[in-house]
């Protein structure tokens, strides 16, 4: 088989395309800016010259495109989308019941979505690591000294001075505070998400006069969808990554892996921003525990983070993300908190046992060999196919 891969920044590209040939299937690359477009003409040019020149048995990209699957409609030619983001507005497009459409999604709540409303090109696939590629990346002995801690994060706090919820600076104080409070709320929840339907027609209405959302020509999406996932969550996210890192830092060793410090982490070891393939696994294997913080936006769904925590050996403690029940065990593979106070009496315990520790790692270690590396997701995406 071959297939016509759109090549576009994702970070476990290299890995996918790795796995692909793993599995017998050859693939050429296809370049075009113009690919986050609904609409381009010299998008459809480029795409008609590619696919006319060779025969492929199906176009491949990470997130879906709606040019992209109206384009292979046009062709007759499948489209496999595998969305690893949340939330992503484009799976909103009237395109995502294109016949020639198979969107997997790695969060179930989503795929229930839309496969709840009758859209039958939606899948669940949950996301996955290179243990192969991970497992066998060694640290230089000069380099682990700057790497082994106690506890680190890998991840943004959402902290840039762009950031959509701070730019809705002519809201009412009304508006201000309500959304203030069920922030608040939908902070301490895990497992359930009311965000999007606690937005009122005067709240939205108020969003509205400040930053005006219109849905994209062929979108189906709601005004209250766009500001709950894209202004909210991230803001909250923000809140409670810096609340959770401000309190392990205190008690903890931690080291902070991020763009932009923040003046709230004054005893967090800033890092900086590390490489995804050539650094990022050493640091998860060498952090005696390593954090994840899920995106708000991100309902039931494993996380790549996760997946690259477990991929390369290392210990993960993570919010609930419901998802993980499918593939895992709690307290055999990872580890959950529930609350700020159980965050630091796990992060406590773990710290102080190290073969429970050790033990958990060794277990993830051989599941996620086992069953969760990209092949075996290929594997899952030509059964569907074919």
């Amino acid at each position: 088989m071959k297939l016509l891969f759109l090549d576009s920044p994702a970070f476990a590209k290299q890995d996918m395309l790795d796995a692909f040939t793993d599995c017998g299937l050859s693939y050429d690359l296809f370049i075009h800016e113009g690919y986050h477009d609904r609409k381009n003409h010299a998008f459809d040019l480029a795409f008609d010259k590619a696919v006319e020149a060779v025969s492929y048995d199906f176009v491949f990209s990470f997130n879906y495109y709606p040019i992209l699957s109206n384009n292979c409609q046009r062709h007759g030619i499948p489209y496999v989308a595998y969305v690893y983001d949340s939330p992503l507005v484009a799976l909103y497009s009237c395109s995502l019941i294109n016949s020639c459409n198979y969107v997997f999604l790695f969060d179930k709540a989503t795929y229930l979505t839309f496969h709840n409303a009758g859209i039958n090109t939606v899948y669940y696939l949950p996301l996955a690591a290179n243990v192969r590629r991970l497992q066998s990346m060694v640290c230089p002995d000069a380099f682990l000294t700057k790497l082994c801690v106690e506890v680190s994060f890998v991840g943004s706090i959402y902290n840039e001075d762009h950031n959509f919820y701070d730019r809705l600076d002519k809201i009412s104080d009304f508006t201000r505070g309500y959304l203030d409070s069920i922030m608040a709320a939908q902070q301490k929840v895990y497992g359930s998400f009311f965000l999007e339907e606690l937005l009122t027609q005067p709240i939205l209405e108020d969003l509205q006069n400040c930053i005006p959302y219109q849905p994209m020509s062929d979108g189906t999406e709601s005004a209250a969808y766009v500001y709950a996932n894209y202004f909210l969550c991230r803001k909250i996210t923000s809140n409670e990554r810096l609340a959770l890192l401000k309190l392990a830092s205190e008690a903890f060793p931690l080291k902070l892996y991020t763009h932009q410090p923040s003046d709230q982490l004054p005893h967090a070891e800033f890092m900086g921003p590390v490489d995804y393939y050539s650094t990022m696994p050493l640091v998860f294997r060498h952090s005696r525990i390593n954090l994840n913080i899920t995106l708000k936006s991100i309902r039931t769904g494993v996380p790549l983070r996760c997946m690259d925590i477990m991929g390369s050996g290392g210990f993960l403690l993570t919010n609930f993300q419901s998802d993980l029940l499918d593939l895992f065990v709690p307290d055999e593979d990872f580890v959950f908190y529930e609350s700020e106070t159980d965050f630091i009496d796990k992060i406590r315990y773990y710290l102080s046992h190290e073969a429970s520790r050790q033990q958990i790692i060794a277990n993830c270690s051989g599941k996620m060999a086992e069953a969760h590396t990209f092949v075996h997701r290929v594997h899952s995406i030509l059964d569907v196919l074919t």
